[in-house]
């Protein structure tokens, strides 16, 4: 499963987000989570792999989630990418 976002946080993606989506991201055993954007697709379960994306406002991001609780692990995502003003949806 996969949504895609555009960033709106002015300061795009950094630590405390970061923090944030690597801790959801975390919760879920069974379920491998990564983020893509430019062309380059990192785990967030690591903090710098999420940092080395270098997300900027206006950059696309896609979280995307694979196993047993891919459904559950998404909403959890995209809900810390609202919440916290990070993202929109990109349809």
């Amino acid at each position: 499963m996969q949504k895609t976002f555009r960033i709106i946080d002015e300061d795009g993606i950094h630590a405390r987000p970061a923090t944030a989506l690597v801790n959801t991201a975390t919760k879920f055993k069974e379920t491998e989570a990564y983020a893509e954007a430019k062309g380059k697709k990192v785990t967030l379960k690591s903090i710098l792999g999420v940092l080395s994306l270098g997300l900027e406002a206006g950059d696309t991001l896609t979280l995307i989630t694979e196993g047993t609780e891919e459904s559950d692990a998404l909403n959890a995502l995209q809900e810390i990418m609202i919440k916290e003003g990070l993202g929109e949806l990109n349809d």
